[in-house]
């Protein structure tokens, strides 16, 4: 029972505070250069006023937004607004969702893409929200996680209430309805997670809240499990740990490189194929010269032939066929057949091709048209090739930039329109076919080449305007003429 004259449940609104990764600092030098400093590592920001270097500090707390975002256009409000999205651009922030007779925070928020920026789209009272089929909860350490794969950030839930509540949007609620609930969060946290697309707002007329009503045709065919895997195993929309960090080499020694004996009398293969060396298939010649290269001649580069020739014998469409659907009846099926093997002739794979140096062909990013066996090019900004050209060099821990980038890119809905629950694993066994058979053309070429393990979404994302859960990188593999020392 309520006290006598105090009335229901009208929260103080929840304000949005920008603060530092608990591993961030600033250092700020006396010309006002400020720096951000983290795991070893300095990033430069720019030099700023002595009381905006002052105000600063405050972010090791928490500042929030509105106190300098509010439109006043004064100098130091921009100053602040300037340093506050350099450090979000570089990921070193995190927001903190509070009301001010709060101690505790409602929910942190955690950026898992570089230009995430808090937005509180307005949400009226009779809309319907519902939680997406891609959201889920999970423990982390000590903390609850909220978070999903086409999210731009995951929410550190501090309010266990939280949880309860967010169970209630399994089904479509209207935001007035909401309102009248135990616990209602506010109409910030509601806005902040539409915005990441953890809920969604369905129409009213009809929408059940189920898949269809959620995204586009390519969305639906996505199964959770596999656009989480997607997301979690690549770069650009996740925050986590990422490549050979040896996350577990102060836990446990390494796993041996061959496998202990199964007991019982062996039999000796050795003896068995009594065939010589010499007499061996010439795949096998092939096989055992394959080798990583990682740095390349540039002095004498690939040329647009010997990349035509690659292409050809790698990637080329050799036939088109259609055929009814495995069950009978239905629509007619487009299939093609190519180089290597693809599950169930899908063939979703694609190559794009970022060029750094090969004779005859200007630099710049291409898609390779299988089927008219031709290059066109795609219009990008110089910073975007330059950034996705490096970042493979770092990844193979080479000296420089390879020659030629290939991106393998699956067009996703190709498989999942056929295959459930395993779509993603085909196409990555797809991918592992394709890198076999790029590295045996390079061989047989008397060229170098090298598989990369990680790739970009996000930034192939804005290269080619096309969205991640549509088209996007699954593999690369770097391509060239391989400097001496490689041989």
């Amino acid at each position: 029972m309520r006290a006598p004259g105090k009335k229901r449940g009208r929260k103080t609104a929840a304000s949005i505070a920008a603060r530092l990764n608990e591993h961030v600092a600033l250092d700020a030098q006396a010309d006002g250069s400020l720096a951000a400093c983290f795991d070893g590592y300095s990033t430069g920001l720019g030099k700023f006023s002595a009381a905006a270097v002052d105000r600063a500090q405050r972010l090791r707390t928490g500042l929030p937004l509105d106190a300098f975002t509010s439109g006043g256009g004064n100098a130091g409000d921009q100053e602040m607004d300037l340093l506050v999205r350099r450090l979000a651009r570089r990921g070193l922030l995190e927001y903190r969702l509070a009301r001010s007779d709060e101690a505790r925070n409602e929910v942190v928020i955690e950026p898992q893409v570089s230009d995430y920026w808090p937005q509180i789209p307005a949400l009226g009272g009779a809309d319907l929200i519902v939680l997406s089929r891609f959201a889920y909860l999970r423990r982390r350490g000590k903390e609850m996680i909220l978070e999903s794969p086409r999210a731009a950030a995951l929410f550190r839930i501090g309010n266990p209430r939280l949880v309860s509540f967010l169970a209630l949007l399994v089904t479509p609620h209207s935001i007035n309805k909401l309102r009248r609930q135990d616990g209602f969060p506010g109409l910030e946290l509601l806005a902040l997670l539409v915005d990441c697309r953890i809920l969604f707002r369905i129409d009213t007329a009809g929408g059940d809240g189920l898949r269809a009503n959620e995204g586009d045709d390519n969305l639906v065919l996505w199964d959770f499990h596999d656009l989480l895997f997607h997301t979690h195993s690549t770069e650009g929309r996740q925050a986590n740990p990422l490549g050979g960090v040896y996350p577990y080499a102060g836990v446990m020694p390494p796993p041996p490189a061959i496998r202990s004996r199964w007991p019982g009398k062996k039999i000796d293969l050795g003896k068995a194929s009594a065939a010589s060396p010499a007499a061996l298939p010439p795949i096998a010649r092939l096989l055992r010269e394959r080798h990583s290269t990682r740095d390349f001649d540039d002095r004498q580069p690939m040329t647009l032939a010997e990349l035509a020739r690659f292409l050809d014998c790698t990637m080329r469409i050799q036939s088109k066929w259609k055929s009814r659907l495995d069950l009978g009846g239905g629509p007619l099926v487009a299939y093609t057949t190519r180089p290597y093997p693809s599950g169930g002739s899908s063939y979703e794979l694609e190559l794009y091709l970022a060029i750094a140096n090969c004779e005859g062909l200007a630099r710049g990013f291409y898609h390779y048209d299988a089927d008219r066996h031709a290059l066109v090019p795609i219009e990008v900004r110089a910073p975007e090739l330059d950034a996705m050209l490096t970042a493979a060099g770092f990844a193979m821990d080479a000296s420089g930039p390879p020659q030629i980038l290939l991106t393998i890119a699956a067009r996703f809905g190709r498989v999942s329109w056929k295959y459930s629950s395993i779509a993603y694993s085909l196409i990555l066994k797809d991918v592992g076919v394709l890198i076999q058979t790029l590295y045996l053309a390079a061989t047989g070429m008397g060229l170098g080449g090298c598989a990369i393990g990680t790739n970009n979404i996000e930034l192939f994302a804005k290269m080619t305007g096309i969205e991640f859960h549509v088209e996007g990188p699954v593999g690369q593999f770097a391509l060239g003429r391989g400097a001496p020392d490689n041989e």
